[in-house]
């Protein structure tokens, strides 16, 4: 048992050994090394980064960009599972359905976990949809079509596909649909009056004025310092609110795209095997980052669907 587990090791170590050996002699970084040019068929593309989105086509004053393209596909893609997964519902699920429910029943019990079983089903679309478009970006960027097909224009290659999570403008508006998911859970848990009212609280202030102008020195005055305080307190509860936003974006945007240069660095530097450790990362890279995008909107979700007093318990 033990010299055939040898034999299996040994049949995937050596060749993968070989392989990085010569892809270190013979690419672009041996190859300066010993101050020689590195054989054709070694010669990789030395890798372009660019951080805005690159146009691919235009319709009228639209442009579309490649990470506009990489994240439509994303969407057909998940369209495509779901119709595939769900179109034979039946009691005793098959392999796909199964599979379907796994992924949606786990989702469900991690938001159940932390919102509680009462606002659980408001909070949990939202989350779901933020993880599954989050990771799903990230993974099907690692496919080979991404970076590697697209046209020539004004002689520099422009990629048809790029992954969309690369594309600041990708993650602010993930971002900005987690802001207003945060919101609305929010209002519709304890009222929309009650809610921003632990934004801009006026009530003691004024409580303070009417005191002081109706002869109770000795209360209006601490009464009109505490409004003021809860007044700025307010100010600084919404300026976090928005900052999340920013937080968000850069997050998932220079993850990502650290990422993606350093495979490319990888891959022209060392090329054939030496990049496969580094897809291995993005793949786990790109579901820590989906989780924290998705948990930190739970998080946030059910503290505002908790009131001032419950929070303070």
């Amino acid at each position: 048992m033990g010299s055939s587990r040898l034999k299996i090791l040994l049949f995937f170590f050596i060749p993968i050994l070989v392989l990085f050996i010569i892809g270190l002699v013979f690419g672009p970084l041996g190859s300066s090394f010993f101050g020689k040019e590195p054989p054709e068929i070694f010669k990789v593309p030395r890798p372009h980064v660019v951080l805005p989105a690159e146009p691919v086509a235009h319709i009228g004053s639209f442009s579309i960009t490649n990470t506009l393209l990489a994240s439509w596909f994303t969407i057909l893609v998940l369209v495509g599972l779901s119709y595939i997964c769900t179109r034979k519902m039946a009691l005793i699920p098959n392999r796909l359905q199964g599979m379907a429910e796994v992924v949606v029943e786990g989702l469900l019990s991690f938001v159940e976990s932390v919102a509680g079983k009462h606002h659980a089903r408001m909070i949990f679309p939202g989350v779901a949809t933020i993880f599954i478009y989050v990771i799903f970006n990230a993974y099907l960027a690692l496919l080979p079509f991404f970076g590697t097909i697209g046209l020539h224009h004004e002689h520099e290659f422009v990629a048809l596909f790029r992954a969309a999570n690369t594309d600041v403008n990708v993650p602010l508006s993930i971002a900005l649909m987690s802001f207003f998911f945060v919101e609305t859970w929010g209002m519709r848990a304890i009222g929309v009056s009650r809610y921003l009212g632990e934004f801009i609280n006026v009530r003691q202030f004024l409580q303070g004025l009417k005191e002081l102008f109706t002869g109770k020195i000795k209360t209006g005055p601490m009464n009109i310092v505490f409004g003021v305080i809860g007044l700025f307190v307010g100010i600084l509860e919404i300026f976090s609110h928005l900052t999340r936003m920013l937080s968000f974006t850069f997050r998932l945007f220079g993850n990502m795209t650290a990422g993606e240069i350093l495979i490319l660095v990888s891959c022209f530097l060392i090329p054939l095997v030496f990049t496969i450790p580094f897809y291995g990362l993005e793949l786990l890279i790109g579901m820590i980052q989906a989780l924290i995008f998705s948990g930190l909107t739970l998080v946030f979700g059910t503290v505002a669907t908790a009131p001032m007093h419950e929070e303070s318990e």
